[in-house]
């Protein structure tokens, strides 16, 4: 098959070359054009890969304490009728797991050592429903006997307060005692039975598991405040708090995950789509060198195209030879940033560590960071429009020396040949 002559002239212009050696700069800044695109192309894909990747990081280990749903009792109160709730929830047929639950805030007290946690009553039988972090630590969540007055701390916060396993610690209440001596701080000494590592630093920091009946006593509830919902998809978990707050019996609030945690998404999606536009600028800039880049072979190749024109040849024809060298630049860059970007993108979590290690750094503390590693998750809904985008911004570059390839006089470009 015989390939049309704009083509094969296109390539030829391309490549490096008996042009090249005839003008070298001309081939310098095609290079550079080139490079800049697949360097361009490549910083887009990294950087969105590692921000989904982050994003569902801190997702997962987010979800994994937190449940998909939460039903609160009317005014933050105690549930009317917790085993009513239950019933109700569980016929819905996205819901797969619920569990009641006492939520509420005090200090733990260790000797001198005092720390502020959020307590967090559940039903040892049942949590494993509703959450990752208690379907994987059954035997530790088994010791919450109700009466026991037993605690399961976050790693961080056992870390802090000095205690292992078996230690007591003390929990202080908010409200206190009215007495004859003034208002007393109610006290309860609790006996740790064990510790959990969610791998999110927020909550292995400030969250205390006991049973629900020990936390309804120690607060002095009648019940429930809460029940958690698990859901078969977490991205319907809106529809389904909408649904459910028409069909319960009573008037409850009801929290979905992407509300509890609104601005904290809301927040990286914005951050995303800043990077996206502002990474956007180094590819439309690399490809815009491929403007100067033709002019200047236009300017070279004036004797050639006016020779061309003698020969018969038409001006989309002269100016689809220019646009084939340009989209080729193009293409070779997208191409080229697209394997250095998935290449780094697949292998960040080896990368990371190397320089880490080869710089002596730390790029995510724990303490400071959600996550102590460097997630990746490319995906294609931002790869194909950073490709797309990148082959149509050199396509536009393209077209104005080619329109000026098409208007040369072939008398004018001969006269002094």
């Amino acid at each position: 098959m015989k390939l049309p002559y704009e083509l094969v002239l296109g390539w030829r212009y391309t490549r490096a070359g008996r042009a090249a050696r005839r003008n070298g700069f001309i081939s310098f800044i095609s290079g550079v054009s080139m490079l800049g695109i697949s360097l361009g192309v490549a910083a887009l894909i990294i950087v969105l890969s590692v921000m989904n990747g982050f994003q569902k990081e801190v997702r997962d280990r987010m979800l994994s304490v937190v449940s998909h749903i939460e039903i609160y009792g009317p005014g933050g109160g105690v549930l009317p009728d917790a085993n009513r709730t239950l019933a109700e929830v569980r016929k819905h047929p996205a819901v797969v797991g619920a569990a009641p639950f006492v939520a509420a805030q005090s200090l733990m007290a260790r000797g001198e050592d005092m720390r502020g946690a959020l307590v967090r009553g559940i039903d040892p039988a049942l949590e494993p429903q509703v959450t990752d972090l208690a379907a994987a630590s059954r035997e530790t969540l088994a010791k919450l006997a109700p009466g026991a007055f037993n605690v399961v701390l976050g790693a961080e916060l056992a870390r802090n307060l000095g205690v292992r396993e078996g230690d007591p610690v003390t929990l202080i209440a908010p409200g206190g005692q009215v007495t004859p001596a003034g208002v007393v701080p109610r006290l309860k000494q609790l006996t740790v039975t064990g510790t959990f590592d969610s791998g999110h630093f927020e909550y292995d920091s400030g969250l205390v598991l006991l049973h629900w009946e020990d936390a309804a006593r120690i607060f002095r509830l009648e019940g429930p405040t809460g029940v958690r919902l698990k859901l078969k998809d977490l991205h319907q978990a809106r529809a389904v708090a909408a649904e459910l707050q028409t069909q319960l019996t009573g008037p409850f609030l009801i929290r979905d995950w992407t509300r509890q945690n609104r601005t904290w998404f809301a927040a990286v999606q914005l951050e995303k789509r800043m990077m996206f536009i502002i990474l956007t600028l180094i590819v439309a800039v690399a490809a815009f060198n491929l403007v100067s880049t033709l002019v200047m072979t236009v300017t070279d190749k004036r004797a050639d195209i006016a020779i061309l024109r003698t020969l018969g040849a038409s001006p989309a024809s002269i100016m689809g030879i220019f646009v084939v060298q340009g989209a080729a630049v193009g293409v070779i860059g997208t191409l080229a940033g697209l394997l250095l970007g998935l290449g780094v993108a697949a292998n960040i979590s080896t990368l990371v560590p190397a320089l880490e290690h080869a710089l002596n750094a730390s790029f995510l503390p724990k303490d400071i960071y959600l996550i102590s590693r460097m997630p990746s998750e490319p995906q294609a809904s931002d790869i194909v429009p950073i490709a797309v985008i990148s082959l149509v911004l050199a396509f536009l570059a393209t077209i104005y020396p080619s329109w000026r390839a098409s208007r040369v006089n072939p008398a004018e470009a001969l006269r002094y040949e």
